[in-house]
């Protein structure tokens, strides 16, 4: 077990690598929407000047956008956990300070909530 982690090094190491391929996907992803670092928006598809094209070019911007953002909120969260890996506070709750279980950091890497404050968080009973 590392110092400020309650997570085994083999886990840690495992946790990483899977971290460093999810920011890779996400990237590409987000690469695949047309979306240029730095820029504000996914790029505006152009199908021409006809109504139903126009309409067909704000529905498919529209449902870029959504997954652009949600895309954007994985990939900090990916770069959130490689942060917290590097710092070694990787496996410890933001809220409580206490360990999150190796459990639950299988499950979602990118956690940096143990289950009893995100319970809280998200008031869930």
């Amino acid at each position: 077990m590392t110092a400020a982690t309650k997570v085994s090094p083999t886990f840690l190491k495992h946790a990483k690598a899977l971290l460093l391929e999810e920011k890779g996907r996400l990237e590409l992803e987000l690469d695949k929407l047309g979306k240029n670092r730095g820029e504000e928006d996914a790029t505006f598809p152009d199908y021409g000047d006809k109504e139903d094209e126009n309409a067909a070019e704000v529905a498919e911007y529209a449902a870029n956008l959504s997954l652009e953002q949600d895309l954007e909120k994985a990939l900090r969260d990916v770069i959130g956990a490689l942060a917290r890996i590097e710092k070694g506070t990787y496996g410890v709750c933001k809220y409580c300070k206490k360990p999150i279980e190796e459990r639950r950091l299988t499950a979602r890497p990118t956690s940096s909530a143990c289950v009893d404050c995100k319970k809280a968080i998200t008031q869930e009973v």
